[in-house]
Parts: structure tokens; sequence; C-alpha cells
């Protein structure tokens, strides 16, 4: 082991044995800052600075990448999904290479990309851990795949893609940092603070070599969350957990599994159960939603919406169409729930519904 593993453990030993509380908080907080900066010069220092990854081209309304273990049933699902047609055998690692499907639903074209398993430690390279993870970083949604018979999966995949610096299923904190050349390092709150004190806000910084700086803190953050701030790096992604494999399960066994994770779908990949509730929480998750478009002086086009993000305006829907619309614009025309009566006209600014209607007036 290495003097840079070697103080990794000695940090990761000393969390585990420090008991938090008020009197240890500085501490902890601090330490957990020098882990995070040898972390990154290891990782650094291993990857050699190499782009890796497979070469994938994003398509449609938005992509979803597959993350479980190897043999949970991931190429099966994509071609229940999709049009894919992705190899699938009863040992490890079948998956050599990223596969792409597209799954049409509720109009939206949406890729699912079939990666080789993850394993444990794959956010050190393990299994192509890094590879697998670069396509990860490009999506926009994670689905998490388990095996129902094995759920203790869960807690590994996402302390890997942790580790691998993405949050799921959190927003970026609220913290403000403006680096400046002198005047040390001060600090502003807009809420009470109870996991961070200001030294150990200051402690922190001054870990990762900043010693002047505004820092204005919106919301109460713990040590982790303003560490991900200061290094910049991290990327925020919804996820959705799907848990496969019900056709072979007892029905004990599989009530035991919704109690433990009661937001996840449950499916079997091999028969299609579960299979249409899947497609309905994918298209939700991406925070789709369809806009119908009108013509003057025509009936409204019901059988191919235009595929927007939830709370896209007027002025979204006109650069998508076409980059002079917004630019020869004079109003629009809304039928739908965004609307307060038929036919209301609005500016760029009004976000519209999933369903609306829109006419859209040049000059």
């Amino acid at each position: 082991m290495d003097k840079i593993q070697e103080q990794i453990k000695a940090l990761e030993d000393e969390l585990r044995t420090t008991k938090y509380n008020k009197r240890t908080q500085h501490h902890i907080g601090l330490v957990k800052a020098k882990l995070a900066r040898l972390k990154d010069k290891s990782e650094a220092r291993s990857s050699g600075g190499k782009g890796l990854g497979y070469s994938i081209k994003k398509t449609g309304d938005g992509t979803v990448v597959m993350a479980g273990f190897p043999s949970v049933g991931k190429s099966t699902l994509l071609n229940q999904l999709t049009n894919a047609e992705s190899k699938t055998a009863a040992y490890e690692f079948t998956t050599l290479t990223a596969v792409p499907g597209l799954m049409m639903h509720r109009s939206a074209r949406i890729q699912i990309l079939d990666v080789p398993g993850l394993i444990k430690g794959a956010a050190q390279g393990s299994g192509r851990g890094r590879e697998v993870i670069s396509v990860v970083r490009s999506a926009d949604l994670v689905m998490i795949l388990l095996d129902v018979n094995n759920l203790s999966q869960y807690e590994v995949l996402r302390k890997e893609l942790e580790d691998a610096n993405i949050r799921l299923d959190q927003a970026r904190p609220d913290v403000k940092i403006v680096k400046a050349a002198r005047g040390g390092i001060q600090v502003a709150a807009t809420r009470k603070l109870t996991h961070l004190e200001e030294p150990t806000i200051i402690g922190i910084l001054q870990e990762f070599h900043i010693s002047n700086a505004q820092v204005l803190v919106r919301e109460d953050v713990a040590a982790e969350q303003l560490i991900d701030v200061i290094e910049g790096n991290r990327l925020y992604l919804p996820s959705i957990v799907v848990v496969n494999k019900i056709d072979l399960t007892p029905e004990a066994r599989l009530k035991a599994a919704r109690r433990k994770l009661p937001e996840a779908v449950f499916v079997s990949a091999e028969d299609g159960t579960g299979i249409d509730e899947l497609k309905d929480r994918l298209f939700e998750k991406l925070q789709l939603m369809r806009v119908f478009l009108k013509e003057p002086g025509r009936k409204a086009d019901l059988d191919e919406p235009m595929i927007i993000r939830k709370d896209s305006s007027v002025e979204d829907v006109c650069n998508k169409l076409h980059r002079d619309f917004r630019a020869k614009f004079r109003f629009a025309r809304v039928w739908g729930r965004s609307a307060k009566f038929p036919g209301q006209k609005f500016r760029l600014s009004h976000v519209l519904k999933d369903e609306d209607v829109l006419q859209i007036v040049l000059s």
C-alpha cells in the first residue's frame, strides 16, 4: 500500500471510530476535507489523466443508463423496453460494451443504455468500473437495477457512484464561494447552521488552499456538501430503482422487498411484468411533457406532440423549433391546464404544462 492509500485508510479509520457530537464536529469536518483531497489526488494519479469510457452518441428526448451488478438482467430488460438486441446469458460480464436501445413511450424517444455490470470497487477501476461510470455521467437518469434476491447490492451501487462523485437525487448545495485576492475568509449565512460553525467552514476551505474568499451559505449544509461545492466536480443526477426477477421470488420475500424499497418499480424482464409501469416512471422521472402545436386557422396536431422538459416556457419551444422563431415572435395562444381560459394570449416567458395546445403567432 502506498503512502496516500495509507493516509486515506488512517483517516477513514479515524472517522469510523470518532463519535460525532458538538465537541468533535469541527475535527470531523476537517478530517473529511483532508480525506476528500487525498482521494482526489489518488484518483488523478491512478487514472493518469486519461479519458476512459465508451463512445455513445446521445439521441432522443432523454438518456437513461442501467447501473447494476452483473447478471441482474440488464440486457433482458433492455430488450423488453427497446428495439435493441443486447446479448443475454446466464453468466457474468456478458455485456462487454455499451449497448444503446430506443424506447418509444407517450411519443417520447428515450435512449436506454446497457453497460457492463458494476461491482464493488468500480469507482477505483475494478471490472471496467471507470469506463462504465463515464457512461453514467453522460446520462440524464440513472436506473439502478437490482436482483430481488440480493437487495444488499443497492447500498454498494450507491456508494460506488458516490465515490465517483455522482450524487443521486440531490440538488447542488446552495452555497456560493467567491475567491478573493485578500481579506481572509468571510462567511455569511442566511439561515441557522446546525452542522457547521464558521471556524469549521474556514478550516475546510483552508484545507483546499483557499485563504481569501466570500462565502454565502443559504442552506443548512453538512461538511460533505460544503466539500462538494469547493471541489466543483460533482454531478447531480436523478435515479430510479428497479427490482428485477420477481417471477422467481416467493410471495413472502417479494412483500419484504417492497417494504424495504417502497419507491422501487418491481418487474420481471423475463415475462414482461411491470414493464408498462416502468415506462411511465421513466417518462416522469426524466421530467418530460407533451405540447401539441397548432398552426393559425388549423386544428392542433394531436398525433405528434413536441416533447419538452417540465417547466419549459414558450420561449423554450420557440428555440427548439427554429432559431428565427424567437426573433419573429409576436404572441402565443394556449389551450390547456396552464391557461385560465381557452386560447389565452401569452408572452415568451409563459410556463407550459403537460398536454397544452400551443399556437405561436409570428410577425
